[in-house]
């Protein structure tokens, strides 16, 4: 996928060109934070990198540092614009096994409350449902 066709540097040129997109939250020099265009829960929030890479691995250090400062800015943000989130599940899809269907690294932030799903035990393990109880 180029530059040209990646919906999340469109997202970047649309903020960067005036007509910020309500999903762009928060902006700094090396990522940005959206709300996710399909969210699993509310307020569920993507952690983008301007860098047009597949992997987290192929990221700088810089931009690994300024992603983990984006994640507690908005784990502080999502609180306080809804009390009812108690706890989060954070990842990233790295590579087309592991479920990753758009390769521009992103790290997604799911806020979870209380009863959103019967028994939430396993948590990320459910990407392989019969791996998830144990």
């Amino acid at each position: 996928m180029s530059e040209l066709s990646c919906p999340f540097c469109w997202d970047l040129d649309r903020f960067e060109g005036g007509t910020n997109p309500k999903s762009v939250i928060w902006t700094g020099k090396f990522c940005y934070v959206k709300f996710d265009h399909y969210p699993v829960t509310k307020h569920h929030s993507l952690i983008v990198p301007y860098a047009h890479v597949a992997s987290y691995f192929e990221l700088a250090q810089r931009e690994r540092q300024e992603m983990d400062k984006a994640l507690f800015w908005v784990k502080t943000h999502l609180e306080a614009l809804d009390s009812s989130i108690k706890s989060f599940n954070m990842g990233i899809n790295d590579g087309i096994q592991a479920g990753q269907t758009i390769p521009h690294c992103h790290l997604h932030v799911i806020p979870r409350r209380d009863d959103d799903m019967e028994d939430p035990k396993g948590g990320v393990r459910g990407v392989i449902p019969e791996k998830q109880k144990y």
